[in-house]
């Protein structure tokens, strides 16, 4: 009797690794198929004779670039399901930019004289430090997703390493309010070309990890990613647009 199982693999950035990983296990005599793709279960395995996960493992990864788990098997279910696994997968980056809302509203409070310019610059300061948190958390995991669809670490692998400090650096300008013209226009600059890269994948519907939040969570790349950074770049171009005022 045919065993199907699913299971979960960390480390995934790409079609590459889905391919590679599908490639490795389709070696082993015990399986018979495998489906692989970024949504949980992201992998599931038709066996001819049963293999434990030390034994996959080996076939995956022995190094451990990717690592392969239990989970327990999900019910297939229609468009509802869809629709709350799209609002779960999310949901960081709802919170987070709902909480520097909020500290943005708050800093000012009681709203005697309420400063759009003041807020909009405590929520870039957020923004930026918090997104350089989690890229910092595991660099070299944020690196190789970055890779993939940045052209500027695709021409220089550095920029892939340096990207989180100059995100730390441009929230800690906008925190002490340093140069605020230079501040907006090197925002405009750094987010821009990095957008090239965000909308050329999108445009070849390539199915790829974001590496907005590092390698902390499994974000796919949308127009969602394309959004986030153009308004971000209205907000530099507003902030400059203040400054003659």
């Amino acid at each position: 009797m045919m065993l199907i199982k699913d299971y979960a693999i960390s480390g995934i950035t790409c079609n590459q690794c889905i391919k590679k990983i599908t490639n490795r296990l389709l070696e082993s005599s015990s399986i018979s198929s495998v489906k692989m793709q970024f949504e949980t279960p992201q992998v599931t395995i038709h066996f001819q004779e049963a293999l434990s996960l030390k034994e996959l493992q080996q076939l995956v990864s022995p190094n451990k670039n990717y690592v392969i788990s239990n989970i327990q098997a999900s019910p297939q279910f229609e468009e509802p399901v869809v629709i709350e696994k799209s609002i779960k997968t999310y949901k960081p980056l709802i919170l987070i930019v709902l909480f520097l809302l909020g500290i943005c509203l708050l800093v000012q409070f009681p709203f005697d004289s309420f400063s759009i310019k003041l807020a909009m610059r405590h929520f870039m300061a957020g923004f930026f430090i918090a997104f350089s948190f989690f890229k910092l958390l595991n660099i070299k995991g944020f690196a190789n997703s970055y890779k993939m669809y940045d052209i500027l670490s695709q021409k220089w692998g550095g920029w892939a390493y340096v990207y989180p400090f100059v995100e730390l650096f441009l929230g800690v300008f906008y925190l002490i309010n340093f140069q605020p013209r230079l501040t907006n226009w090197l925002t405009i600059i750094v987010l821009g070309l990095g957008s090239i890269g965000v909308i050329q994948s999108n445009l070849n519907k390539r199915k790829i990890k974001c590496a907005c939040l590092g390698d902390v969570f499994n974000l796919p790349m949308t127009s969602v990613t394309i959004i986030e950074n153009a308004t971000m770049i209205l907000m530099a171009a507003l902030m400059l647009i203040l400054e003659k005022i």
